[in-house]
């Protein structure tokens, strides 16, 4: 007889803990193929489809579109072959990159005849689970029902047996501690009548009166509240453990950006791909690189060191609907200024359809931030840690200049560099920016180095 294998919400990576349920992709009784993506999901880095490593057909699903999910929950359970007994799934091997399917350990399950359907037409996560021996579970679910929170002060330690992650979710949106319950099932196994009769007694305590007591001014300010989660939550959680962890400082200095807006100009002139300005700055920050490695490194704070890295995976900020996201050129240093541009163009656009995969989104090892492009000058960013610093671009603007003696205008852009003060003195970030206004300012200084 066929065999149910349950897949779980696999490891995200990047200490990302939970992923929103988008678009199901398949529907309870269709076949599905070893590594056909069954699901989209929204994590707080991007939205990928998830492959099942199973072959067979769906019997159920387990959240409906919408519902956030954390790493290691039950996502589907699939009937695969025939066989009595099943090995260990080994998984396919066929991964997503910085995801996985490799598979824990997979409960085996026999196929029901038939899967009752919800409303929605998603299995009941209950009607997919194999009957205890001798039918205790289902003698369980015909007991009476006095399951009312446990007395106070004897919570259950470690983890709570629940018999679905519907059944846990219920819980949770209405603010029940499943600890403070004794199940009904076998083994104090929590179901969802039991947390029923739970809420009911909690309605019914609320809709009690309640004793008058003298009418109090509340001190909580009123307004919106914004939950921080998805890439929201991430951006902040980031940035705060940047602040605390890294002691940054700024520097910055003005610079004449007339000749390297001519130099573009012409090179956009010849015949072949046009090259944009932010790819001639990304490859002047990688030749300020090569003579200043300090800046392309991060501190193990473990093992007390600074690692400096023989690579540059060259992060750049993109605002989008989504929120900020860091997409990152890899090889940065090898690329020539027709391949940036082309890069940067690619991963523009994944970030505003946001496709963005999380090899995009990761192992960065130095941002180049235009804010520019917001029509403002100058700014003081936090470091995206672990990196040890950040060039910002400000707006190139037409200014009054002193110009080889004389009052001219000129097109001026401020340039900021912000830097892990642990990794290097100011001499040397104040030489790495200069550096680079000098080849923003004579572009041909860059022919040193090339």
């Amino acid at each position: 007889m066929a065999q149910v294998l349950e897949f779980k919400l696999p490891d995200l990576g990047e200490g990302l803990t939970e992923a929103v349920i988008v678009t199901w992709l398949v529907q309870v009784g269709e076949v599905v193929a070893i590594d056909q993506p069954v699901v989209e999901v929204e994590t707080a880095k991007a939205m990928v489809e998830v492959p099942c490593p199973y072959g067979g057909v769906v019997t159920a699903r387990f959240g409906e579109e919408g519902t956030e999910l954390p790493v290691g929950a039950p996502l589907l359970t699939v009937a695969v072959g025939e066989a009595t007994t099943v090995p260990e799934p080994e998984g396919s091997g066929n991964v997503l990159v910085g995801y996985g399917t490799g598979t824990p350990p997979a409960r085996r399950r026999r196929v029901r005849n038939t899967a009752p359907e919800r409303a929605n037409g998603t299995a009941d996560p209950a009607s997919s689970r194999e009957p205890a021996p001798h039918t205790a579970l289902a003698e369980a679910k015909t007991a009476p029902h006095a399951q009312v929170p446990a007395p106070p002060g004897r919570l259950t330690e470690g983890p709570v047996p629940v018999i679905s992650p519907l059944v846990r979710r219920l819980a949770r949106d209405n603010d029940l501690d499943l600890r403070r319950l004794s199940g009904s099932g076998p083994d104090g196994l929590i179901l969802r009548a039991d947390v029923e009769d739970a809420l009911r007694v909690s309605a019914a305590r609320a809709a009690a009166p309640a004793p008058r007591t003298p009418a109090t001014t509340s001190n909580a300010p009123s307004g919106i509240r914004v939950p921080l989660k998805g890439i929201r939550g991430a951006v902040a959680d980031k940035l705060s453990r940047s602040r605390r962890e890294i002691p940054d400082a700024t520097c910055w200095v003005d610079a004449d950006a007339t000749e390297l807006m001519r130099a573009r100009t012409a090179m956009n002139a010849a015949a072949g791909p046009r090259i944009s300005l932010l790819a001639l700055l990304a490859r002047i920050c990688t030749a300020a690189l090569a003579r200043h490695p300090e800046l392309n490194s991060y501190v193990d704070v473990e093992a007390r060191e600074i690692v400096q890295l023989d690579h540059v995976h060259l992060g750049f900020a993109a605002q989008t609907d989504r929120g900020l996201v860091v997409p990152v050129v890899r090889d940065a240093h090898a690329r020539d200024a027709e391949s940036l541009t082309a890069e940067f163009a690619r991963l523009t656009e994944s970030a505003h359809a946001g496709t963005l995969t999380p090899t995009d989104l990761t192992g960065g090892t130095f941002t180049l931030n235009n804010y520019g492009v917001f029509g403002v000058d100058g700014s003081t960013p936090i470091l995206n840690h672990p990196e040890a610093a950040m060039l910002g671009v400000g707006r190139i603007t037409p200014k009054p200049w002193v110009h080889e003696g004389e009052l001219a205008v000129r097109q001026v852009v401020q340039l900021s560099l912000t830097f892990d003060h642990r990794v290097c003195d100011g001499g040397t970030a104040g030489g790495f920016l200069r550096y680079v206004a000098d080849c923003v300012e004579q572009p041909t200084v860059l022919l040193r180095t090339l």
